[in-house]
């Protein structure tokens, strides 16, 4: 008995590095550190008159940084069972402060999504990943909930898309979609396959939509599902005549109707998904009908892609745009992107140095210290350098996630989850926006880029996962 009352109370009467995961530690300061190396590049005047000068941008991510440390040192020192107490007050929290700033938050590059007291600015939506991944955490963790029952996975949902809504109307689109790590979450904890497959071909249409017509889009789309019901019935031949027979007579029919081209495709096509439908039946396979109901969405969905896309700002739907090549702007939209793939390109494999950067030093990088601040390690650390910071990366969500496996309750193991799904989404969003690979969407690289709300934001997000991680026994930790 007293043996078991000194396991459950073991994080309450510690030293403050007690179980401490040291190797997630360690990677969160060499993080850290790289991050405040490239603000220093990036800021540095040799010519000012006070190097500690608060107008510094180093000097204000030190400030910054010392904070966040302090803050670190009493999550430290918390008894975990407050994280599972304080959810749900931290959720309600968040939302109110989503919606305070809406209301009365300071307009920067077109979102609206800051508080402004002074020369001090406030991001609510850093800390609204800690309170959803906690809240996350909370409801998943109840001992009734089952993540492939209706109920608990609206509740789920609900959690997730309140302050994406709210962050959306805030006209803050990549925050916002830094939510979806959540479905990394979501598998873990064992949510069926299937539920992914539609919000994947949702983005498919949407990326296919921007690039081709709809008439190409569902010819292929068709000829694809009646491949996949031609091959699940077995009999190959005899119904891709049939199925192409009745595709043939519906084309004919709606050509010779008096309608808009369009209208004529989607003659054509629901009397196609009809055929579909009858092999459905005819064979006794149930499968066919998913490729139907897939079909009949995507004619739903892609007419409406104008109009979604219609209410992007006029910058955002530039740079989707150029993303997907069909507008090639390299002085104007894609003049970011450009000259960092410059930079990153001309550091070749060491880097030509710490503040002897080109493209860094002499201003041709805009935003090189927030959201493009990887290229600064492009091009003056080289690909070596690259290869150490992805690596870190990597290291830390591996070891958040085997932190989460040797947690014994669902509680901590969730969030732990949590935590390296946000920062994977994070890194993958922000390093591949400055090489090219994804549409710029203004997110920072987590405890790099610079700004006191994320760096305060990502080290308590760790920080709590750590802590959560310190109060399973010593001997599963060192394992």
């Amino acid at each position: 008995m007293l043996s078991e009352y000194n396991m459950s109370n073991r994080g309450s009467s510690r030293s403050l590095f007690g179980n401490v995961d040291m190797v997630a530690l360690s990677i969160y300061l060499g993080i850290a550190i790289c991050g405040l190396l490239c603000i220093t590049s990036a800021s540095f005047d040799p010519d000012s008159a006070n190097i500690f000068s608060l107008k510094h941008n180093y000097i204000k991510q030190l400030m910054w940084i010392t904070i966040s440390w302090t803050m670190a040192t009493v999550v430290l020192l918390l008894d975990r069972r407050l994280f599972h107490a304080f959810a749900i007050p931290a959720y309600c929290l968040g939302i109110l402060s989503l919606v305070a700033v809406l209301a009365f938050g300071t307009e920067i590059n077109g979102a609206k999504a800051w508080f402004e007291v002074g020369s001090i600015r406030i991001q609510p939506v850093e800390f609204v990943k800690i309170a959803t991944a906690l809240m996350m955490a909370r409801v998943m963790s109840d001992y009734s909930f089952n993540i492939n029952r209706l109920v608990d996975l609206v509740k789920v949902a609900l959690i997730v898309c309140i302050p994406f809504l709210i962050i959306v109307l805030q006209n803050d689109t990549g925050s916002g979609l830094v939510l979806g790590a959540f479905l990394f979450v979501l598998y873990r904890e064992g949510l069926s396959k299937y539920v992914y497959f539609p919000i994947l071909f949702t983005i498919f249409l949407f990326v296919a939509a921007m690039m081709f017509s709809k008439v190409v889009i569902f010819t292929v789309l068709l000829i694809i599902f009646v491949l996949f019901s031609a091959v699940r019935v077995r009999e190959f031949k005899g119904h891709i005549r049939f199925l192409t027979a009745v595709f043939l007579v519906a084309l004919l029919l709606a050509v010779l109707t008096p309608l808009s081209g369009y209208a004529a495709l989607m003659i054509a096509c629901g009397i196609s998904a009809l055929g579909l439908a009858v092999v459905a039946l005819k064979t006794r396979t149930m499968m066919l009908l998913w490729p139907i109901l897939m079909f009949i969405y995507a004619m739903v969905f892609v007419p409406t892609t104008d109009f979604l896309f219609s209410k992007l700002e006029p910058h955002q739907q530039n740079r989707i745009l150029t993303f997907v090549g069909l507008v090639d702007d390299p002085k104007n939209t894609g003049y970011n992107v450009n000259q960092s793939k410059i930079a990153i390109g001309s550091g070749g494999m060491w880097g030509k140095g710490f503040m002897d950067g080109t493209q860094i030093q002499y201003d041709y990088v805009p935003e090189k210290h927030t959201d493009f601040i990887f290229c600064i390690v492009g091009e003056e650390w080289g690909f070596v350098g690259c290869f150490v910071v992805v690596a870190l990366y990597i290291g830390l969500m591996l070891r958040l996630m085997r932190m989460g496996e040797r947690i014994k309750e669902p509680f901590g193991r969730i969030y732990c989850y949590s935590v390296a799904a946000i920062i994977l989404i994070h890194v993958m969003v922000n390093m591949g926006m400055t090489i090219g690979l994804m549409p710029v969407m203004g997110i920072p690289l987590p405890l790099m880029s610079y700004g006191g709300s994320s760096f305060v934001a990502f080290t308590l997000l760790i920080m709590i996962a750590i802590r959560l991680d310190a109060s399973t026994s010593e001997s599963d930790i060192y394992a």
